[in-house]
């Protein structure tokens, strides 16, 4: 593809300007910000990428690695401001994400140890243990905020933190969990996913980019349960402290 053909393709940001002005909807800056800033993003990490994958360093590997695992924790801690250490805690869960999905591809030797294998699947990876992270503290600040005087009851009949929680906690993990579930029961029949589609597109022979599919969807389920179990356990004790009382109010 030509810079010149997709050029055309601006098409499909003018159908949305022409409706939100339309329609008064007042999403025209919104939009050409969102449009600006994707392809200079895409075009810079395009050349970023070609550039690890000739050098082949394990140190740009990383550092790339690193890098989207920062911008990942500072975008999900904003729906997590009003809780301590949110920053670090997202931080961990993404690396611990990371580590394990890339420890079992690596490890059992299911992919190459190479820079155009590694950082797309980290980045698929960490991308979705992101969404995941966004989505159990939106749940969760919901469901403490709605149950506190439950909350409230159990601590002061001797419950424990965990036990005053354990609910709320469990309902929050499930929720989160959900879009993944329900996803994987309709893939291939509602939708081609993207990394399928662009293996075809390159010329792959379908199988082999259902294979590679296969394991991707595979390894985002273990990613999505990772992200919402290990954000919940790190998340839930800020609220109490030694005594095991309540000391911090989400949303306050």
């Amino acid at each position: 593809m030509t810079y010149s053909t997709l050029s055309l393709t601006l098409i499909f940001i003018l159908l949305p300007l022409l409706l939100s002005k339309a329609l008064k909807l007042g999403l025209g800056k919104d939009i050409t910000i969102a449009t600006i800033r994707s392809i200079i993003q895409l075009l810079a990490i395009g050349f970023v990428l070609q550039f690890i994958f000739e050098t082949d360093s394990p140190i740009y590997i990383v550092s790339m690695i690193l890098f989207m695992i920062a911008v990942a924790t500072l975008n999900a801690r904003k729906k997590g401001e009003f809780i301590p250490g949110i920053t670090w805690k997202i931080a961990v869960t993404l690396s611990v994400v990371e580590v394990v999905t890339q420890g079992i591809l690596l490890g059992l030797q299911i992919v190459p140890p190479t820079p155009q294998f590694i950082i797309p699947i980290s980045g698929m990876m960490i991308g979705n243990a992101m969404v995941l992270s966004i989505l159990f503290l939106n749940r969760f600040q919901a469901e403490i905020g709605a149950n506190e005087d439950e909350i409230e009851l159990i601590l002061s009949l001797g419950g424990t933190p965990k036990q005053a929680v354990q609910r709320h906690l469990t309902n929050s993990i499930r929720a989160s969990m959900i879009p993944t579930i329900e996803a994987q029961k309709t893939i291939g029949l509602v939708q081609l996913p993207g990394m399928m589609s662009g293996q075809i597109i390159g010329g792959a022979a379908p199988v082999q980019a259902v294979q590679f599919q296969i394991l991707i969807i595979f390894a985002l389920l273990t990613c999505a349960t990772l992200s919402s179990v290990i954000l919940g356990l790190l998340v839930y004790p800020t609220l109490f402290n030694e005594r095991m009382q309540r000391i911090h109010r989400l949303g306050t």
